[in-house]
């Protein structure tokens, strides 16, 4: 007997370290990305729905894989030295090479369409609330999107500045005013620096203002319900999250947390729409990409705990 408590033990103490990481693993830090504006990542990701457009094929052949991990765009130990750490040219991107080919130079990526002066609510979906701060910039009036975007395209303070936003329905939801001035195709840039991780994420969302230009790729008005009419991005848009994740299950360069769930436009973001007559490129779902949700994992890991000592506990029981 005891003998047999011994060797019980001396497995759970084995299995406990196992069941930890796991979890760590599970949980550790926060994803997201822009899903409204739409940005780039998510757009040509496969929950983004907007893969076979010509910039997106592009994109997805430049960086030589797909962008599932659309939420994982993030660089560590930043500490708030954007502009010394991130090289020009390569703002889309973080510097990532996971990400490259979000930095092509072109006119035709997916967008958004805005109205100058307006109210904007950003619509940015993360999988676990973190304390930090949401930074928005616009880039300066004689932008182009034909040449890769710098540190000297954006002014230097943003125009948005928002700090520990609430995590609602799997989105934080960024308020502010659009500059005036702005007409034509333009690049809006969020940098998100996380105050709880060492983290800091960046994201490019392409946009149009009234008075210029054209937004590319295939975009819908916004409607009070947060749904979508017609086009691929439509139809993406009925599927839940749970049935994405099952459909594309590409791998995210890091470990990521419980996925976001689908939530339609909240009344504040719809209205704020309909009055300055935007267009949104309909996102097709809100899930996360990569491992799976934490807490199956954490249970994956108890139960491998389990096993483990039930099968020490039968072999001992047997040799008595």
């Amino acid at each position: 007997m005891t003998a047999y408590r011994t060797a019980t033990a001396a497995a759970v103490a084995l299995a406990a370290p196992l069941l930890l990481t796991t979890w760590a693993a599970g949980t550790a830090s926060a994803h997201g990305a822009p899903t409204s504006p739409v940005s780039r990542v998510y757009a040509c990701s496969p929950d983004g729905g907007s893969q076979g457009t010509a910039a997106c094929r592009a994109a997805i052949a430049a960086n030589g894989q797909s962008f599932a991990a659309w939420d994982n765009l993030r660089v560590p130990g930043v500490n708030g030295r954007d502009r010394s750490v991130i090289p020009d040219g390569k703002l889309c991107s973080g510097n990532l090479p996971a990400y490259k080919g979000l930095d092509l130079a072109r006119a035709d990526f997916p967008a958004t369409r805005l109205a100058a002066g307006a109210s904007l609510t950003m619509k940015y979906s993360s999988t676990i609330a973190h304390a930090g701060t949401f930074k928005l910039y616009l880039t300066k009036q004689g932008y182009s999107p034909t040449r890769p975007l710098k540190w000297s395209d954006l002014p230097d303070k943003p125009f948005a500045t928002v700090t520990d936003p609430a995590l609602v329905g799997g989105a934080y939801r960024i308020k502010a005013t659009l500059p005036s001035d702005r007409t034509g195709r333009q690049m809006l840039f969020t940098i998100w620096q996380t105050s709880s991780t060492p983290d800091t994420y960046y994201s490019c969302s392409d946009v149009v203002f009234s008075g210029g230009g054209g937004a590319s790729g295939p975009t819908q008005k916004t409607r009070a319900s947060g749904t979508t009419g017609s086009g691929s991005a439509g139809k993406g848009a009925k599927k839940s999250p749970e049935a994405t994740r099952s459909a594309t299950t590409a791998p995210s360069p890091s470990p990521t947390a419980a996925s976001p769930s689908a939530d339609p436009a909240s009344p504040e973001a719809s209205s704020a729409a309909e009055k300055a007559g935007t267009d949104h490129l309909a996102p097709a779902a809100e899930s996360t990409s990569g491992g799976g949700p934490a807490l199956p994992m954490v249970a994956g890991g108890a139960g491998a705990a389990l096993l483990l000592t039930a099968g020490v506990a039968v072999v001992l029981r047997r040799r008595q």
